[in-house]
Formats: C-alpha cells, structure tokens, sequence
C-alpha cells in the first residue's frame, strides 16, 4: 500500500508538473502577443504509422526553414502523442495507432488536440485532428445461442424478445438492421429504443404443430451499415412444448347397472372408465356428473379420480324405477367425453313425492320479461298425511324461481332478464321434498334454451388492419383477410363484409381492391407502382344477417412495398449525340485533382436507391479513379508527358436492388494546357474513329467472301466424291452378265494382249477387293471400258475409236458371256 502511494504521489506530481508547464506555455505565447493559427485535420482511425496527415507547413504559411531554426515540436500535454511533425519536410504523420473507440467511445464527432512550439520568436499553434470512423468492428452479440420454449397452442401475434447485438462503430458504421432465418412460423419485427437503439423480436405468424415439428433451428443475423458491411449471429432455439389436443374417450358408449332403493350412502354401483392418449397432465383424466342431468349429482357420488360411482342419497323406486344420466370425462386441457350410466333400481317399501310436468317450453327468446311463465308442474306423494305435503325449490344460482297458486300445482318463471350470449341453455333443477321423517325428496331438471335476438353487433379482431403488397404484384392477389366475430348465432351471427364506399387518390377505392363478402378476404383489383402511391387506406363493414342488421367498421391500412423497377438516370455528364464534350485537366494537375463529378439519381426507394459507381473502361487506368460512393473523378497519380491527350472513361451507375440495375456514362477528358491543342487532338479522334470503323467494316466484308468461297468448294468436292462412289457402287453389284463390245477395228490378237491401235485400257479385278486398280493411257480420243464379273484374276482389253466424251448417250450393250 505504501508502494501505490508513493507512485501515484510521483504520477501526480508529474501530471502537475505538466499542467504548469502547458499554462506558462500558453501565458508566454499571450504575452509575447505572438500570432496564432489554427488548422483543423480529418482522418479516418487505424492509419497506418507514417500516414500523412497534413503539410503543416503550407497550411500555417511557414517556411521549413523556420521549422528547423524555431526547433518546431509538438505539445500534447499528458496525451498520448498521435502525431509526429517532420521538420524537414514541414509535414504530420501519425506515430501511433489510434482507434477511435478507445479515443471517445460512442461520442461523435471526435477529436484530439495539441500544439506546435516554434522558438526566436515563440509561436503556438493549435492543431485539431478529427477522426472518422472505419467500420472496423462487427455487430456482437453477448451469447452465440439462446433458447425459447413455446406451447403449440401459443396464440397468434405472440411476440418473443430476441437478444440484442453491440456495435462499437458510430453513425452509418453503427448497426442497422436485424434479418432472421426465413422460416413460415415466424416473422421479425425491428423496434428503435428511445436511446437510438435497436433490437428485435419474433411474432408468430403461423401456428406450431409440435407433432409435425418438435424443435425450429433459426439464425439471428445482425448487419451493420458499413462498406464493406460487418455482421454477427446468434443461433435461435425454439422447443415447442406439447398442447393437450387430444379428448378423454370411454371404453363403453353405456354403462348398467342395479340397486335396491334405500341403499346405504357409499353403496358401490357401477365404475366408469375413459383413457387419454396425451402424456403426463395432459392424459390426466378427472370424472364428474353431466350437467345436463343435474338431478343424478343429488343421488349419486363419483370419484374423480377412479370414475367409482357410489349412493349419495336414498334411491325411492315409486319415482324413479330406472335412473340414467351421462358421466363426464375431463382432461387438464378442458377437453371432455360423455357416457350414458343407467340404473335400474330394485323396488323397497317406500314412497317419495312424484313430480308431474303439466307444460314446459323447451325454448325462450332472450328478451323476454321477467314473470314470463316457461313451465307448469304437478307434484304428488302417495303418502299421507305429513309424508304427504310437500315443498318446491329450486336449485342453484338460475335466472328463475317456483311460483303457486293452485294447491300442488307449481309455475316455473323467469326472475329476471335473460342473456343468452353469458348463458345460452339452462339446466333447472326443481326439488321436491315431503314433510316425512326423514323426509323424502324428488329432483326433476329440466333443460331450457335461450333463444337468440339480434342485439349484438359484429366486432373486428382488430381495431385496424394493415398489411403490406409488392409493387408491381399480378391483380387478383389475395392481400389480407378481415375477421369480425357476432357473439349471436345462426342468422344474427351470420358476418358478411361490404368495401365502404371510399376515395383513394381521387378514385372509389372498389378500383384498388374487392372483399369477399362471406370470408372478408381482401383482393388487389390492380397492380400498384410505388413511386406514385406509397399506402392505401380504406373502411371495410361488417354486417350481420339480423333483422334489422347491425354493422361496425374498421380501417385497413395497405402498404405499397418498393422494387427496383427503375434504372439510375444520369443527370451529368449530358449524352450527346454531335459533338465530343470532354472535361479539361492541365498537365501539371496534383495527385486527387478533381476532373468532374457524375451525377445519377434513381428514383427509386431504399437500398433500391443506393447508387454506386465504378470504372467500367478507361483509355488508362492508372491515372483516374472513380468514388465509389459519390461518383467523382480524381486523378490517382501525376500526369506524364507521355500519358495521351484523349482520354475515354467509361462509368457504370448500380443501384443496390435486387436484382440491380445501371446505367452507363462516358467521360471524355482531355489532357491539355491549352484549349487549341484540345480541339485539335478531339477534331483527330473523331476522323480515327471514322477511319477504323470502315477498316473494320471491309476486313469483316472480305473474311465473309472468303468463308463462303471456301464452304462452296467444299460442298462441290463432297458431291463428286459421293457421285463417284455411288457408280463404282452399281456397277459392282450388277448381277447381269457383261457382253464384250467389239469396235469396227478390232483385231483378234487376244492372245497377245497387245492392241493395233494407240488407245489401250488395263484393268485389273481381283475376286477379294470390292477396289479396281485402272492404268489408263490417254491421246485424243477415250476408250469405254467394260468390266466381266465372271471373269477372276484376268485382263481384259477393248480398243474403241469413239470416245465416250463424244457421246456421252451412248448407252453400254449388256450379254452373256460363257
């Protein structure tokens, strides 16, 4: 501990010393009433050491001279020295890396200042340097995977926060946008905090099916804005738990049964059973009596567990010989399953009061008054006396009560107004009891429906309604649907949907879309261009079958989404179609001279907007370059003696749509320093371009004739190969015998084989070669030949004065040879 005090006394003495030092800095630069220049530098962070930042020199109008002799030096105080100054060539470099999110975080802008100290005479310079951001860090997220358990009955627009990401880059570097894993049961919606912060989170669009797909494997995809764009994921786990969607169902449709009457309370009769195929709670199975027959509850018990059904009350067999009512089966999820239990009871010396119904309505509208009569009985007991009399109630927290005014003769009324959409059907229950001891009693139910009156209206799942369309979409596209629910029923609950009559943009909105009346699905009538309407905005009813019909409104907000439909339109430089245009650079233009700038715009939305623009083709590459973002035209080295006067770049525009589009643009730059040598050199290139457009115009002209001569030959040469082939072909399969043809002048020195005239053929035929070898001696005149296939291994020669190309008609004589 000691060791830390004394260091940080030394630091702190240190850290004093130096703001003493930078104050009498500062109050001998005021008193010296020296002139003092401020200049201001930007710089991107992660330059390399050595970058330039800065001529010092030129911008504060110093000599280098004077940098050496005042001994220039930078004064940081106790910050990190960024910077180092060169004296000897009056410049600022960077000396140390400097990382703008070490430097100041998130804030914007940022910057850090320091002073240049010159001597004889004492000078002080402020130097601001402000330093950009590089998009050098990646969007992160705190885990690389994070798990959700959703129920399969999860409703739907439920909506599951996902994990944030970080991103220590600043403004357009920050991060932008969140994409999730396409999937069909989820969609992602992106929210901003008040902070300027942004984080997402998972709607369910579509409903899960754990049976069909019991675990989604999603990505979460995090980009931020930079060039080129940084991203990080998260993996996405989602468990789908199990639903209970499957009911209880009996092993028995009915269950029998018998027992005496006045049978001891616990008195075992009959067990159900019903079976659940879901696991766990969800096959859990609990047993109760139906309501629908109220009255079995009072003489019987059921365990809910085991479906045993016991003896509650004392069974009397004048009143009920045989006893049915449906047993229940219910599951943790609300699902149920009925079965009919009857009981035949065994008769004992008892009576018990008899409950005769003398008129009931099974049906009663729901706006009938209270006092309105639905039911008479009569009541009887066989005994007598005390046994005899008997009461009436009723049972249960029901909208009616027991009225007499006629001995045993009871009226069953309304107590108060009726509402069947809270109860729609009534189970009354009416005990009877005489005056014995113990006493004996009687249940009768009774079943009553509520009818229905229009006096509810329909009312929309929504308060509104949006949904988004593609531009450009084929019409007849289904967009959304409008849902209203009428808690009445049958005809009163009946919803159909009409389109309000509405303008949109000066036109009834019946020429956008179309409802269909029955399923409130809405339809694009047309295709929508986003450029001339962006939303669409209308009021739909819904109307309901009563009659008269009750109505409710809703307002359905449709967006029109962007495509890239439209190519970059380049406004500068103009295309002409006369004269070369080109833009000037003087020879003595520094390294970055702005030579022009192309303009483009895309009308367009969104990243379909995004213009960037690169070098297609250029007279030499090494000299110009093209920003990629704003489309200017520098000059990326010094300019040469040799480097060629005309210079010809072409510039291609891309939007960043999907797919993109462009538009090309040509640059003519002249090289010059005076505007004649211009003039000249362009009034040249016009006449070369000329000149090599006809050259090229007669070699294409002269390769054409060539081909086609050197294909015509070809054809011609194939063709009397064929034919020649063809002739040696009939002659060699000719079956028919060969007569020799004797000329006038003939003379019979076969045996000599020797000829009196000039002219003779050889011909030589072999049995094995389909090929005939001919030597032939040609003069004036030709010979036929005619070869005998009966004839094997021998010569044959015929002298003939006539030439075959004298008659070429002339037909051969065909014989028999033996």
């Amino acid at each position: 501990m000691a060791l830390e005090q004394d260091n940080w006394n030394i630091g702190g003495r240190w850290r004093l010393f130096g703001r003493l030092q930078r104050a009498v800095f500062i109050f001998l630069c005021i008193s010296l009433n020296q002139a003092v220049a401020q200049i201001r530098y930007s710089i991107p962070e992660e330059m390399k050491k050595g970058s330039l930042v800065g001529n010092v020199a030129q911008d504060l109008g110093l000599d280098l001279r004077r940098l050496r002799s005042g001994r220039a030096r930078i004064v940081t105080g106790e910050n990190i020295q960024y910077t180092e100054l060169k004296t000897d060539k009056g410049i600022l470099v960077v000396n140390e890396r400097i990382d703008r999110e070490q430097l100041c975080g998130d804030v914007t802008p940022c910057s850090f200042t320091f002073e240049i100290l010159l001597e004889n005479p004492m000078e002080l310079h402020p130097v601001t340097i402000e330093v950009l951001d590089v998009n050098d860090n990646a969007p992160t997220f705190q885990n690389s995977h994070v798990e959700f358990e959703i129920s399969e009955s999860a409703a739907l627009g439920s909506r599951f926060v996902l994990e944030s990401a970080d991103d220590a880059d600043v403004e357009g570097n920050s991060l932008q946008n969140y994409i999730l894993t396409p999937n069909d049961n989820f969609v992602l919606k992106q929210h901003v905090n008040p902070d300027g912060s942004k984080y997402a989170e998972m709607v369910l669009q579509k409903a899960l099916d754990r049976e069909e797909q019991p675990r989604l494997l999603l990505k979460l995809l995090a980009v931020d804005g930079g060039n080129p764009q940084r991203s990080g994921t998260i993996n996405v786990e989602v468990n789908i738990l199990d639903a209970n969607d499957n009911a209880p169902v009996f092993n028995q449709s009915v269950y029998k049964a018998a027992v005496t009457e006045n049978a001891a309370k616990g008195t075992h009769i009959v067990t159900v059973n019903a079976s659940d195929i879901d696991s766990g709670l969800n096959g859990k199975v609990t047993y109760s009596f139906s309501k629908s027959k109220a009255g079995a509850a009072d003489l019987f018990d059921i365990d809910e567990a085991t479906g045993r059904i016991y003896v509650a009350k004392q069974i009397d067999f004048e009143k009920d010989k045989k006893i049915e009512f449906r047993v229940e089966a219910k599951d943790q999820g609300g699902y149920t399953d009925s079965s009919k239990v009857e009981i035949e009871v065994i008769d004992v010396n008892d009576n018990a009061p008899v409950i005769n119904v003398m008129s009931f309505t099974s049906h009663v509208s729901e706006d009938s008054p209270a006092g309105t009569t639905v039911g008479i009985i009569n009541v009887k007991d066989l005994d007598s006396g005390e046994n005899g009399q008997v009461r009436c109630r009723i049972e249960g927290g029901v909208p009616f009560k027991i009225k007499s005014n006629v001995r045993n003769y009871y009226a069953l009324i309304t107590d108060s107004a009726l509402d069947r959409e809270n109860q729609s059907e009534c189970n009354i229950s009416v005990i009877v009891s005489d005056a014995g001891s113990p006493p004996l009693s009687t249940v009768k139910t009774f079943y009553l429906k509520v009818s229905d009156v229009n006096d509810n209206s329909p009312v929309f799942s929504r308060s509104i309604y949006s949904a988004m369309i593609t531009e450009n979409s084929s019409p007849g596209l289904s967009v959304l649907s409008v849902y209203a629910k009428d808690p009445d029923e049958n005809q009163n609950a009946r919803v159909s949907y009409i389109l309000e009559d509405y303008e949109i943009g000066g036109s009834p909105a019946s020429e956008y879309v179309s409802v269909n009346a029955a399923n409130g699905v809405i339809n694009a009538i047309r295709s929508f261009d986003y450029e001339q309407m962006k939303q669409l905005v209308f009021t739909v009813k819904a109307k309901d079958g009563g009659s008269p019909p009750l109505t409710s409104n809703v307002t359905v907000k449709i967006l029109v989404q962007d495509q890239n439909d439209n190519p970059p339109q380049i406004l500068y430089p103009v295309q002409t179609g006369g004269s070369q245009v080109a833009e000037m650079v003087p020879r003595s233009a520094d390294v970055g001279y702005l030579v022009t700038k192309v303009v483009a715009v895309d009308v367009d939305s969104g990243q379909n907007a995004w213009l960037s623009y690169k070098l297609q083709k250029a007279t030499d590459r090494a000299l110009f370059e093209v920003g990629l973002q704003n489309g200017e035209i520098r000059t990326i080295r010094q300019i040469t003696d040799k480097d060629a006067v005309k210079q010809r770049l072409t510039v291609i525009v891309e939007d960043n749509g999907q797919p993109s589009r462009s538009a090309t643009v040509i640059v003519n730059v002249a090289v010059a320093d005076s505007f004649p040598e211009v003039l000249s050199e362009f009034t040249d290139f016009a006449h070369d371009k000329e000149y090599n457009d006809n050259l090229t115009f007669y070699l294409v002209l002269a390769l054409a004739v060539v081909s086609f001569l050197f294909i015509t030959c070809l054809v011609v040469i194939i063709s009397v190969k064929i034919y020649r082939w063809r002739q040696s072909r009939v002659l060699y399969h000719s079956s028919l015998p060969v007569i020799p043809y004797y000329p006038p002048r003939y003379s019979d020195t076969l045996g000599t084989g020797t000829l009196q005239h000039v002219y003779n053929y050889e011909v030589c035929r072999t049995t094995d070669s389909r090929k005939s070898d001919c030597k032939l001696g040609r003069a004036c005149s030709q010979n036929v030949l005619i070869m005998d296939p009966s004839s094997s291994g021998t010569m044959q020669r015929i002298q003939s004065e006539k030439s075959i190309l004298d008659e070429p008609d002339s037909p051969l004589e065909v014989g028999g040879n033996t």
